[in-house]
């Protein structure tokens, strides 16, 4: 009885290699690659175009520059109109900063607790001053506080740069406050804790991040704030958006894009350090 003829085992070497599929591309995927591309190009040449203008050796704006220096960022310095302007908009953006947590925070805790249409309708209500255009708001103010007899004063700056600072606190607070479980603070109140007790020791060291961020939101949209400055701004009270739109109407020299460009590294940085520490998606979701 002759053997069976042996067969090549499964994978051998004697087998025949698979046939592999030639993947087709994915044409969706590729089109919005292309787009996200292209949107960050759009966001970010301009950007980077300030940036290189602000090095420019050429006594105007141009593109692309002749060649390097920083004259223009000297040019900050030397021009007083730019050093009084940021120290007024460095105080405005800090009183008002504080002003707007000392309001903010607790009408966040307030409304994070809540039920019901009213609580629903007063935090829209807090939000709304993002929501509205900028130049509506601050006709508005304007119209009021001009009938309080403060017209145009550091006061009435402070004020609207205030209400355009509270919602971002009431938000993050909000965002932070809410998704803390309220078994914390029961516990500090069964223990014997007062009110007061249970806020600085327990729920004021767990929504620091969200008054942390709130923050520095206010202060870096009171810092760029154009519309609201402009409306109440005078000799000595106006801010540094006020005063580089007015050196534009008279002049077009770089010194616009060194300024712009410190005030952008001021907000990536604070923005950066903000990440770092907290998480700004964390502090930012409802």
């Amino acid at each position: 009885m002759t053997p069976p003829a042996a067969y090549p085992a499964p994978g051998g070497a004697g087998a025949p290699a698979p046939r592999r599929r030639r993947r087709r591309p994915n044409w969706a995927a590729l089109a919005l690659g292309a787009y996200v591309v292209a949107f960050l190009g759009f966001i970010v040449a301009p950007i980077a175009a300030v940036v290189m203008v602000s090095f420019s050796t050429a006594s105007f704006i141009t593109f692309p520059i002749p060649g390097l220096t920083l004259r223009w960022y000297w040019r900050i310095i030397e021009y007083r109109p730019f050093v009084d302007a940021m120290i007024v908009s460095i105080e405005v953006a800090l009183a008002s900063t504080l002003i707007a947590a000392a309001l903010g925070v607790p009408a966040a805790l307030a409304l994070a607790r809540a039920r019901g249409a009213a609580s629903a309708l007063l935090s829209n209500f807090l939000l709304a001053p993002i929501t509205v255009p900028a130049i509506v708001l601050g006709l508005a103010l304007l119209y009021f506080l001009a009938s309080l007899s403060l017209g145009l004063s550091f006061t009435a700056l402070l004020i609207a740069h205030t209400v355009a600072g509270i919602p971002y606190v009431v938000r993050t607070v909000l965002a932070v406050y809410r998704a803390l479980p309220p078994d914390l603070e029961e516990a500090s109140a069964v223990l014997g804790a007062t009110r007061w007790q249970t806020f600085r020791h327990t729920t004021l060291p767990l929504i620091r991040p969200g008054i942390f961020a709130g923050g520095l939101f206010s202060v870096l949209t009171s810092l760029d704030n154009l519309p609201l400055s402009f409306f109440f701004g005078s000799a000595s009270t106006s801010t540094l958006p006020v005063v580089m739109l007015s050196y534009m109407e008279n002049q077009f020299d770089p010194s616009i894009a060194a300024v712009s460009t410190v005030q952008m590294l001021i907000a990536v940085v604070a923005l950066v350090v903000t990440d770092r520490l907290y998480g700004i998606e964390k502090l930012t979701a409802a």
